[in-house]
């Protein structure tokens, strides 16, 4: 297994003035601005005093500015604590303090709704999009910031060159990253991952879905998360790609322009985009009748399926050799109508503590309905006695897989079997050929249209908190999140409402709950239940039953 940043250094010193790392229509990073951005950091993180191993947290939308520093953190051996910029400001707050980072990189509209003093031990934040200084803890910390201009010139007098690029490899069991699954503030899962967990993972892309230094590709998905992190960015990088990033989740409209111009080699996305294209430009011109009759017609239906491929194949740019759909299940239907029009599409499966896949399938060779096949740096197996045709737990052991979650003993304990196996949580059978297929969740993460995992429960604590709601479900639908909530009529009662305010209280509180709640979970309507909840023995809601 090669380290990425073997791979990192070998790309970038036989392609030192190529783009590597741009804003769509604005900044561009070529492999020599990158090295130079490394440079210049490695500077002041050694007058800051960071060590191998410290924690430098990174918390701002993705641009190419975030993937430099990215480098430059993982290059001096440092931790790079990924935190989504969608989290709420208070859950920013914990998790740069509980991460026990010592600097951090931000923006200046998350910076200033964040409490210095919710983190004592951190040192410094730095603003990502022009590396003006946020802040600093003492006049130490400021005279390094200050000075290090002047100390990069006398280092580096004539530049960086290639023959300064030379990064340490000696750690693949070493920390590289501590990504938080959520902004929670109690118990969060801060997943640690090692540069051989990355590693491994960006070589298994190498090794079977092929990048080239002509090859560009869109970010879409934030890079704070590991999909992002591990399939839009360092695998097409370390493989001479040019990256080209979005920012905020974009309109559909912009989305397919930025894919028009830019023509990437590759997609990666999840299930609700495509199946949205499906809905809004497939499904419409398939289902007239007299398309139904034509591709009724052997040899006929080849001719149509081919021209719509080669429409959905251009709205994308035209290069792309390879739809990856992951993070949910893809509607029966819609894939039905890409197995026939021959997308060259797939279904990856995975979870952050996998780093992030779990099992891929290239599109010649995938399975309608499954998730692929476990990929070739782990082992895979179903906790059943049956595993072909009884569900069991699907669990896997390998080079990716994390070490633990950062801080909580507990939770990692629980997250492996005896034998050290990951417990993914998920129910699947896995058929003769090593194809899996997802029975069913255990756990209730809806995904969101940005690739953003969403816990309803979090979202129905902050409900639960509104006045006159005893307990809350929410639900996806239509990618939208709904909130059912059963009221306390007796405390209605004693308020005395009149009817007009009772009508209001829907409203009331899914506004009141969007104030404490991130943009990517924001509640877009509230239903009353006019009965309890229906409970397990042990008193949990059962989820199934309310959509």
């Amino acid at each position: 297994m090669a380290h990425f940043l073997t791979t990192l250094e070998s790309t970038m010193k036989a392609h030192w003035n190529k783009p590597a790392l741009c804003n769509y229509r604005g900044e561009v990073f070529t492999n020599a601005d990158i090295a130079a951005l490394i440079a210049r950091f490695g500077i002041l993180y050694d007058d800051l005093g960071i060590k191998k191993g410290d924690k430098i947290a990174l918390c701002a939308k993705n641009t190419a500015r975030w993937g430099a520093l990215f480098f430059s953190i993982t290059a001096h051996e440092a931790v790079c604590v990924s935190i989504l910029a969608d989290f709420h400001p208070d859950s920013v707050n914990y998790l740069v303090d509980h991460s026990d980072s010592v600097l951090l990189f931000t923006d200046k509209e998350i910076w200033d709704k964040l409490d210095t003093s919710k983190f004592p031990k951190l040192k410094m934040a730095i603003n990502v999009d022009d590396f003006a200084l946020l802040y600093s803890k003492d006049e130490e910390s400021k005279a390094a910031y200050e000075n290090l201009n002047d100390k990069y010139a006398a280092k580096y007098p004539a530049g960086v060159s290639t023959n300064d690029v030379k990064f340490a490899v000696d750690n693949l069991d070493e920390l590289a990253v501590i990504n938080y699954t959520s902004g929670t503030t109690s118990a969060p899962k801060g997943v640690m991952l090692t540069y051989g967990n990355l590693s491994a993972s960006i070589q298994f892309g190498h090794d079977n879905v092929a990048v080239h230094p002509e090859d560009k590709l869109v970010s879409m998905l934030p890079m704070a998360h590991i999909y992002g992190m591990v399939f839009e960015f360092l695998y097409p990088v370390t493989g001479g790609a040019a990256i080209y990033f979005l920012g905020k989740s974009p309109a559909p409209s912009l989305l397919l322009k930025a894919m028009k111009d830019v023509q990437p080699y590759l997609v990666c996305t999840v299930p609700l985009v495509m199946e949205k294209i499906y809905k809004s430009s497939l499904k419409p011109v398939l289902s007239k009748w007299y398309m139904k009759i034509l591709t009724a017609i052997p040899g006929i239906n080849q001719i149509i399926y081919s021209k719509v491929r080669g429409k959905l194949d251009a709205a994308f740019g035209g290069k792309v050799t390879q739809y990856i759909m992951g993070g949910a299940a893809l509607n029966p239907e819609v894939e039905k109508c890409f197995k026939d029009i021959k997308l060259h599409y797939t279904i990856g499966y995975g979870m952050t503590e996998a780093a992030p896949l779990l099992a891929y399938e290239n599109w010649k060779y995938f399975s309608q309905g499954s998730c692929g096949k476990a990929i070739t740096c782990l082992e895979a197996r179903i906790d059943s006695d049956d595993p072909q045709h009884i569900a069991g737990e699907i669990q896997a052991k390998g080079d990716n897989i994390m070490v633990g979650y950062y801080k909580n003993e507990e939770a990692t304990k629980a997250a492996f079997t005896e034998d050290g196996f990951l417990r993914t949580g998920d129910l699947g059978i896995m058929d003769s050929k090593g194809n899996i297929y997802i029975k069913g969740r255990s756990k209730s993460m809806i995904l969101s249209a940005n690739g953003q995992n969403i816990y309803p429960e979090e979202v129905e604590a902050v409900v639960n908190n509104q006045q006159f709601v005893i307990e809350s479900v929410v639900v996806d639908r239509s990618s939208k999140l709904v909130a059912l909530v059963y009221l306390d009529n007796d405390a209605i009662k004693n308020a005395k409402l009149d009817e007009e305010a009772i009508s209001d209280l829907p409203e009331k509180i899914r506004l009141n709950a969007n104030r404490g709640l991130p943009g990517y979970s924001q509640i877009s309507k509230v239903e009353v239940v006019l009965v309890p909840f229906e409970k397990t023995p042990k008193m949990s809601i059962k989820r199934f039953l309310y959509k």
